[in-house]
């Protein structure tokens, strides 16, 4: 059974840094890739990151370039969302992502998804 689990969400103030991390289990993970998208309440789910199997690909929403970075960790089967600078624009639930698929990680049509971990920035 495939798991995928968020974590490292919180009540950060604007300009502050957090880590999010999403685990995931029972696929192989070097195989596939990831990505993580937020939504906010009465907004649509937007992409955020997104990372190819290798690592060797990753892509940004306009919105968060310079800010955040993507990266995995095979050996923890973890993929990683650092963020920096933030603002109360980027309060949302994010939530992790996987599929065997770059694009339709890309696309948000990805076969597996997370519960989501809410981020949340106060001015």
């Amino acid at each position: 059974q495939v798991q995928v689990v968020e974590s490292g969400g919180g009540l950060v103030q604007a300009g502050g840094s957090l880590r999010l991390s999403c685990t995931v289990s029972g696929l192989p993970f070097d195989d596939y890739a990831m990505g993580w998208f937020r939504q906010s309440p009465g907004k649509e789910r937007e992409g955020v990151s997104c990372i190819s199997w290798s690592g060797a690909k990753t892509d940004y929403a306009d919105s968060v370039k310079g800010r955040f970075t993507i990266s995995k960790d095979p050996a923890k089967n973890t993929m990683y969302l650092q963020i920096h600078i933030l603002k109360p624009e980027d309060t949302a639930m994010y939530y992790c992502t996987t599929d065997r698929n770059y694009w339709a990680v890309v696309a948000g049509n990805s076969a597996y998804w997370g519960q989501g971990t809410q981020v949340t920035v106060s001015s």
